[in-house]
């Protein structure tokens, strides 16, 4: 953000934004997002109304933003108008545009191994492992700490998780091998995966994203490979193996308990659309 002083409508913003406990990746995009918007009318955000937010999503479309990006952009005065502004018809008086649906790229499982053996460095060697064994997000991954290793359960635990929840995810004996193996070398104290630039830190996602984009080009991968991509052929690599997908969903983080029969009716997991729809079409494929 600028150095300018913060006005009590951005700081009223930023308390409803802390008392909801969203992260801080969002709290930044969701100040910087309505920023930008101000900027355009060259006024205060709470002097614009939802004609201007209209005429704000028309730019932004019209100069070849792409949808997700808009979305993102509507996600925060969403937010700003609901909650910092009170206004409980936000949601409906701002809408939000279509995406196309496109099938997710994925990786074989050859191309997982060369990437996986192409990695720069044992470090990226055992993140590219775990994020693949245990399809973590890339937050999720890079934060790691040593404490989070359980041997005797075999999982791994991963806190302040997507929407700040905590889970456990299976650590396989491979992926302990890979662990112990990386442990002995770098010795890590706080974080299994510390930066080489800040004492007392993680590597970042941008770093994992670098080092994943030089291990597809060593392994000859000729598409545009990028960290997510593990999770996503991790879950479709399960559904190829006859995996039942309310299972890949838990294993996912993307659900909270598992499936339970009680008497004769059987009670499964709410299934993500979204997971449902790219999982499928990837089998298919």
């Amino acid at each position: 953000m600028s150095n300018q002083p913060i006005t009590p409508l951005r700081q009223r913003m930023i308390e409803d934004m802390t008392i909801r406990r969203l992260n801080e990746r969002t709290q930044d995009f969701y100040q910087r997002a309505v920023a930008k918007y101000a900027q355009h009318f060259r006024c205060s955000p709470g002097e614009l109304d939802y004609e201007h937010v209209r005429r704000y999503q028309l730019h932004l479309t019209q100069t070849g933003c792409k949808p997700g990006y808009v979305n993102r952009m509507m996600s925060a005065l969403r937010f700003f108008y609901k909650v910092t502004m009170g206004r409980q018809d936000a949601l409906e008086m701002i809408p939000l545009a279509r995406q196309p649906q496109k099938l997710r790229q994925i990786l074989t499982p050859e191309e997982v191994v060369r990437l996986i053996e192409a990695a720069p460095g044992r470090k990226y060697r055992c993140v590219f492992s775990i994020a693949y064994g245990a399809g973590l997000r890339s937050s999720e991954v890079v934060s790691l700490k040593v404490s989070d290793i359980d041997s005797t359960r075999m999982v791994l635990r991963i806190e302040d998780g997507k929407g700040g929840k905590d889970r456990l995810a299976k650590l396989s004996p491979q992926m302990l091998k890979e662990l112990r193996a990386w442990w002995k070398e770098a010795k890590p104290r706080v974080f299994l995966f510390p930066s080489r630039f800040k004492a007392f830190d993680h590597i970042s996602a941008r770093q994992y994203h670098r080092a994943c984009r030089e291990a597809a080009i060593r392994a000859r991968i000729d598409r545009s490979v990028h960290p997510h991509m593990l999770r996503h052929s991790f879950a479709t690599h399960l559904l190829d193996r006859g995996v039942d997908i309310r299972v890949i969903q838990a294993m996912l983080g993307m659900a909270t308990y598992c499936p339970r029969t009680t008497g004769r009716s059987t009670h499964h997991l709410p299934i993500s659309s979204s997971l449902r729809r790219d999982c499928t079409r990837q089998a298919a494929a």
